[in-house]
C-alpha cells in the first residue's frame, strides 16, 4: 500500500484545494494530509490565517480522499513527519517546483499543478476590497 503526504494551510476552503487532494489521494491507497497550525502559518505569512486550525483540520478531514490528518507545526520538521508517517510520496502544488527535492533520498517528490485562477490569497484580496 503505498502513502501519499501533503501540507498545505487550506484556509478558506476552496476549489483549488480540494483538486489537489483528490489528484494526490490517486498517487496512492492512503493520503495524509499535514494541515499548517496558526502560529506556522503566522510565521510564514506575518498573519493568521481567517479560520482557525481546527476548523480547517476538520474540513480536511471530513473528505472522502482523506485518510488522515495531522497539524504540521514547523517546516523543519517535513523529514520527520513525512519519516513517522511512513510515506512513499511527498505531493506538493507546482508553485514549489524544486523546493522539495531534498526529499527524494526518503520518498517520491511530485509537484502537481495548481487549479488556475484561484488562491486563498487572491479571496481573501477581493473580500477585502468589497
Amino acid at each position: 500500500m503505498s502513502r501519499v503526504i501533503t501540507f498545505g494551510t487550506f484556509d478558506i476552503f476552496h476549489v483549488g484545494h480540494l483538486n489537489i487532494l483528490k489528484r494526490a489521494a490517486e498517487l496512492g491507497e492512503y493520503l495524509i494530509v499535514g494541515v499548517s497550525t496558526d502560529a506556522l502559518n503566522f510565521s510564514k505569512k506575518q498573519r493568521y490565517p481567517i479560520c482557525p486550525q481546527h476548523s480547517r483540520a476538520e474540513i480536511v478531514d471530513a473528505l472522502a480522499c482523506v485518510d488522515e490528518v495531522f497539524y504540521e507545526e514547523s517546516l523543519e520538521l517535513k523529514r520527520e513527519y513525512i519519516l513517522q508517517c511512513k510515506a512513499d510520496i511527498l505531493v506538493m502544488g507546482d508553485d514549489w517546483q524544486g523546493k522539495f527535492d531534498e526529499f527524494s533520498d526518503i520518498c517520491q517528490v511530485v509537484y502537481l499543478p495548481r487549479t488556475p485562477s484561484i488562491s486563498t490569497t487572491e479571496l481573501i484580496e477581493i473580500v477585502k476590497e468589497s
